[in-house]
């Protein structure tokens, strides 16, 4: 059963996530920075980086898919499970990695919504096998996200311009 707690939750996650409930705070959201990059720098790997903004959408789609099953359904899911890593001997596109992220973004939040305050301290399972509460769980997610933005952003910023925009 939703209530203020669980409100606030959500509206946190989603500012992380797509920043749609406030216009102000777009461009910190993973979305709208996933949304910024261009074909050329979706593949492309920083200076000694490893990992390419691509890589790092994966990643953060397969952790909303993992954190979900393992939080609040089955927990059988793995990191080779197709839902989880749906590509991987190919290079997907940049629109279905994002419509297959926000799908799995959207199963996590239907749990949450379902939260309530008092729930927020029993233990759930994380993907890595140990027992955590559940309001640690969705901060480390709330976190991941936000970390992954900057991450993406930074990659976008040393490729181009790096700037900032009243200093230009």
């Amino acid at each position: 059963m939703q209530d203020d707690a669980t409100d606030m939750l959500v509206y946190l996650m989603q500012q992380a996530f797509d920043g749609a409930q406030d216009g102000d705070a777009e461009h910190q959201a993973l979305l709208p920075n996933l949304r910024a990059v261009s074909p050329e720098d979706w593949d492309a790997r920083p200076s000694g980086g490893e990992r390419s903004i691509r890589d790092i959408a994966l990643h953060v789609g397969g952790c909303k898919y993992m954190y979900a099953d393992h939080m609040f359904a089955t927990g059988r899911l793995e990191w080779t499970s197709p839902i989880v890593d749906p590509w991987p001997h190919s290079e997907p596109h940049m629109r279905e990695v994002i419509d297959w992220m926000e799908a799995g973004h959207r199963k996590l939040m239907r749990h949450v919504r379902e939260l309530g305050t008092a729930e927020m301290t029993a233990l759930r399972g994380a993907p890595w096998g140990e027992q955590r509460e559940t309001r640690w769980l969705l901060s480390v997610l709330l976190q991941h996200d936000l970390y992954h933005a900057g991450e993406v952003n930074h990659i976008r910023s040393i490729r181009h311009d790096d700037r900032w925009a009243f200093l230009r």
